[in-house]
């Protein structure tokens, strides 16, 4: 089996599943883990970035955070 068939199962599962898979991104559950893994992150990006780039840290933290979870 190579890489092709690999991606085209994948895309495969991923049209067969799409409600269920939309159904649990947008859950509370999906909600409460994005909400913590994304706060690590941002957190580490702001010890390691320039100050000046917090802010903007923070945007797109916001972002990621919206199109996730409920």
């Amino acid at each position: 089996m190579g890489l092709d068939d690999i991606v085209n199962q994948g895309k495969q599962f991923l049209e067969q599943n799409k409600d269920k898979i939309d159904e649990v991104i947008h859950s509370d559950k999906a909600e409460e883990v994005s909400d913590s893994v994304l706060d690590v992150a941002a957190d580490v990006v702001k010890k390691v970035a320039p100050d000046q780039f917090d802010a903007k840290v923070g945007e797109v933290r916001d972002q990621v955070d919206g199109a996730i979870g409920t």
